[in-house]
């Protein structure tokens, strides 16, 4: 097992571009440098044997993050360590990883117990090693009867269990997955997950897992790293992301269905603290109001998740201030809950509710809103007024 360490690690791409061209010089095949910055400054601490998600959407920079740990890509400016060696120079079969690919990587030709024991054997290891480790992960792995199989034969469970195990008979310092599940379809996604927790918790390899999926982030990870244009938003543990994001677009990207967001002002009135929007105003109290109050008469971003959003019927907060009637203009039922699309005059909001919930389309519901659940986010840089 080991640390990893990113210090203002860089990634950009150069290529050409063509200039705009005057008519005369349309013939002229003119171009400058064209640079892509996709990795902005990553400062990022690893602990020995923690399983660290890297999440966000599709562009962000986190493959290439990961890219650049595995040494398949160059670091423009920056250090990475692994284990307390920096490992920028040095070849990516001396840096002690082992890789899990999105499309598994595995040798059509190859069958599954030459697809794990391959690169055993490019190493130089006894024989009789290679027999020992391979089976003992097929076992774990529970792949024993498809050793004699080849790729093309297995169900693409199958054939995660196999790119899974040849990454374990490496015994590496550390893994690296770039989103190895997003091939599966989503019952096998969730037994999947299940499977790489109680895999990460037999062999304790640090592991540092890519996916764009927030639910595999918030199930698997120890701590999240959440990026966005190659830039790290926040980096702690799944439920800190969750109750305490440090910014509007790391609460939007967490949480299913996303936070609502409503264009808000703060007001005071009679000694007391609001957030006023179109559709209602909420009274908010206690260290909330404090800390709101330099931001009286200022225009914010309101946001609240949709399970803090309650059918009065069903709910037991008892706040008559906060309790509004909305229209409903949508319906989800969902078995264990309802999702409910809501108009409070000019305002949309999405509700999870109890399913027992008498709400119906086209008629008012009486709601009440967890003000100790909202949060405020500056319309500026949109950091989170309330959790800074």
């Amino acid at each position: 097992m080991a640390k990893v360490i990113f210090k203002n690690v860089n990634k950009i791409y150069e290529g050409f571009a063509p200039l705009e061209k005057q008519w005369w010089e349309f013939w002229k095949p003119s171009q400058k440098p064209n640079k892509v910055h996709i990795v902005k400054g990553v400062d990022m601490d690893v602990k020995d044997g923690e399983f660290l998600v890297l999440v966000g959407p599709s562009g962000c920079g986190k493959s290439t993050t990961l890219r650049m740990l595995a040494g398949l890509e160059e670091v423009t400016d920056g250090e990475i360590f692994i284990d307390e060696k920096m490992v920028n120079d040095m070849s990516p079969k001396d840096r002690d990883i082992a890789m899990v690919f999105q499309n598994y990587a595995l040798y059509p030709h190859m069958n599954v117990y030459e697809n794990m024991a391959f690169g055993l054997k490019l190493r130089g290891f006894p024989q009789a090693d290679i027999d020992k480790r391979v089976n003992d992960a097929a076992s774990f792995l529970g792949i024993q009867n498809l050793l004699l199989r080849k790729p093309k034969e297995l169900s693409g469970g199958q054939r995660q269990r196999v790119a899974m195990g040849r990454a374990i008979v490496r015994e590496p310092k550390v893994f690296l997955m770039d989103e190895p599940l997003s091939n599966l379809d989503a019952k096998l996604r969730v037994h999947m997950r299940a499977e790489l927790q109680k895999l990460h918790r037999k062999l304790g390899i640090t592991t540092i897992y890519v996916t764009h999926d927030q639910t595999e982030a918030m199930t698997l990870g120890h701590r999240i790293a959440l990026l966005n244009n190659g830039v790290i938003q926040q980096l702690d543990t799944p439920l800190t992301l969750y109750n305490t994001p440090a910014n509007k677009f790391v609460a939007g990207f967490i949480g299913s269905p996303s936070m609502n967001f409503v264009d808000a002002k703060v007001i005071k009135e009679d000694d007391r603290v609001y957030v006023q929007t179109d559709g209602f105003k909420l009274r908010i109290r206690g260290d909330m109001a404090l800390q709101m109050m330099p931001h009286v008469d200022k225009n914010v971003v309101f946001g609240i998740r949709p399970e803090d959003i309650e059918d009065l019927g069903f709910s037991q907060l008892n706040d008559e201030e906060n309790t509004f009637s909305a229209d409903v203009e949508v319906l989800e039922p969902l078995g264990s809950e309802i999702i409910l699309y809501l108009a409070l005059g000019k305002d949309s909001l999405i509700a999870r509710v109890d399913p027992r919930t008498s709400a119906k389309v086209g008629e008012k519901i009486k709601v009440v809103m967890n003000f100790s659940k909202i949060h405020i986010f500056s319309k500026d840089d949109e950091k989170n007024l309330l959790y800074q």
